[in-house]
């Protein structure tokens, strides 16, 4: 079994508001192993994004505040690191893809020169190196004439182009670790399945592990190893990816398989859900999905459940229905 990569261990990411205290990431427990995906699922504002932005030490401070935890990667706690010592990690051994490529590409800046600026900075290639290696890098991703794209600037590239282009300035350092938050989101359908074959083609050439941030299931079907599920700022549920669909545990994670689509078959309705998110400003110690939960027991609305496996020991769900009478 491939060695921990990153371990995410009890992290606090809590954001101040006027209202009180969010606690956007609260008490999250993971980890990605080399060259392995894993999917973090769950609904908007589950904490999916913000425990990624904390692995990158990118959670702007006021109002956001990484409270507590440790996240180690190759067994150094991220959290204790300089802003120096941080900086020669991102973008040298953990990159990041972000949902929206226009607005993180700068758009008075040619392709080639958000390319190369990595390279010079992390690799320490001259300019000519660093341009000979950013062509290169442009047509690993699919991207034909990349001499001419080179030269261009990101308005003058198609949605699927420009997200490329932020696969290939997050790859041109050969991380260890590249985070996709949302890739696929702004993409129409047939961009998506090309942006999905090339991250997978990508790392099984470069053995990266990914941390796949996505809502979809499709996408966790066709993309993870191994899959971790997110609700109100806890992990609920995690597994291998086969054993997570065909043995779902946790009534949320049931629940979202269920509300998935599927063609040529005929129903009346999606199903969705019941009830509401509840306000991350008002968490208290117990289950935060017993309002919504079709299962719930008394129990589950006075304490949290114990996150730990039941049987399977790759399979761990936090859930008062697997627990036996007396361990509570």
């Amino acid at each position: 079994m491939a060695k921990e990569l990153v371990q995410f261990r009890n992290l606090e990411t809590h954001f101040h508001t006027s209202s009180g205290v969010v606690k956007a990431v609260n008490d999250v427990s993971f980890s990605i192993r080399e060259g392995e995906t894993l999917c973090v699922v769950g609904e908007s504002g589950c904490g999916k994004s913000v425990t990624a932005m904390s692995l990158m030490r990118l959670v702007e401070t006021p109002p956001g505040k990484i409270a507590g935890g440790e996240i180690l990667f190759e067994g150094k706690d991220l959290l204790k690191l300089s802003k120096r010592e941080m900086a020669r990690i991102r973008g040298n051994d953990i990159s990041i893809i972000f949902q929206e490529p226009m607005s993180s590409l700068n758009p008075v800046l040619t392709v080639g020169e958000q390319i190369t600026e990595p390279l010079m900075l992390h690799m320490l290639m001259s300019k000519k190196e660093a341009k000979k290696r950013a062509i290169e890098l442009i047509s690993m991703v699919g991207i034909p004439r990349p001499e001419k794209i080179f030269d261009s600037y990101p308005h003058e590239l198609s949605g699927g182009m420009r997200q490329r282009i932020m696969i290939a300035i997050a790859l041109s350092c050969d991380p260890k670790l590249l985070i996709a938050d949302e890739p696929t989101t702004a993409l129409d359908v047939t961009i998506q399945a090309q942006i999905l074959d090339l991250m997978r083609d990508l790392k099984q050439k470069l053995n990266t592990a990914i941390m796949l941030i996505t809502h979809d299931l499709g996408v966790v079907a066709e993309m993870a190893d191994y899959v971790v599920v997110m609700y109100a700022g806890k992990v609920i549920e995690e597994a291998p990816v086969l054993e997570l669909f065909k043995d779902p545990r946790h009534p949320y994670t049931k629940g979202l398989l269920k509300a998935k689509p599927v063609i040529n078959k005929k129903t009346e309705r999606l199903y969705s859900i019941p009830g509401q998110v509840p306000n991350p400003i008002e968490l208290e110690a117990n289950c935060h999905f017993h309002d919504r939960c079709e299962f719930a027991m008394d129990i589950c609305r006075q304490k949290q459940p114990p996150f730990r496996s039941h049987g399977n020991e790759k399979h761990k769900t936090a859930c008062w229905l697997y627990e036996k009478e007396g361990d509570a």
